[in-house]
């Protein structure tokens, strides 16, 4: 947070925006050209980091990790503390009307996994965070397993959905493969269109 609030434009410390940029938003050895990489840089450096806003405050709880959402800010706007998803599933699945849906990912996406070393779960169950309640207390968290039990749901319902998985690619697959991306995207729209979209 300090780095990104201070512009840090750096590539010496692993921890500096840019590497963070290139090791999990992108599968290494991915690196955009350069002009578009500072392009990309700099929209992450737009960011306002403040507990009213990225990534907000933090609050201390007696369970591990020790911390819990605060009051303020995105990331916790987005907490189970506040945002209740647990009837998303039925209601997503009983949309009118229902369209067909285009998952697209990466196969080696970083940070939507069932293994993701940004999840303290995760990190916990691996050792690298210490004091781990265990799985049954604090488990990894398996976004892909649950974004496609979501759409199983909707499937099931009468919905239908497609899963794209895009081979040696990580969480933007837009930037990294653009051209099987565009195909894909636009492919499955001229389906949906009955004939060419662009």
């Amino acid at each position: 947070m300090k780095r990104l609030r201070e512009g840090d434009r750096s590539e010496e410390d692993p921890n500096s925006p840019r590497n963070v940029m290139n090791a999990f938003y992108f599968k290494p050895p991915f690196r955009a050209p350069q002009e578009r990489e500072e392009v990309l840089l700099s929209s992450m450096l737009s960011t306002n980091v403040a507990e009213e806003n990225y990534p907000g405050d933090t609050a201390a709880s007696e369970n591990w990790p020790l911390v819990a959402p605060g009051a303020k800010g995105m990331n916790n706007a987005i907490s189970p503390k506040y945002c209740d998803l647990s009837g998303f599933a039925s209601a997503f699945a009983g949309v009118e009307p229902m369209p067909p849906v285009l998952w697209i990912r990466g196969a080696d996406d970083a940070i939507v996994s069932d293994a993701s070393l940004l999840d303290f779960g995760y990190l916990g169950q691996l050792g690298a965070v210490p004091g781990w309640p265990g799985e049954d207390v604090y488990p990894p968290q398996p976004m892909v397993s649950q974004v496609r039990a979501e759409l199983e749901a909707y499937a099931r319902s009468e919905g239908s959905y497609r899963e794209e998985v895009i081979g040696d690619c990580g969480h933007s697959p837009h930037i990294e493969k653009p051209e099987q991306f565009r195909r894909t995207l636009f492919g499955f729209l001229e389906e949906q269109a009955g004939g060419t979209v662009l």
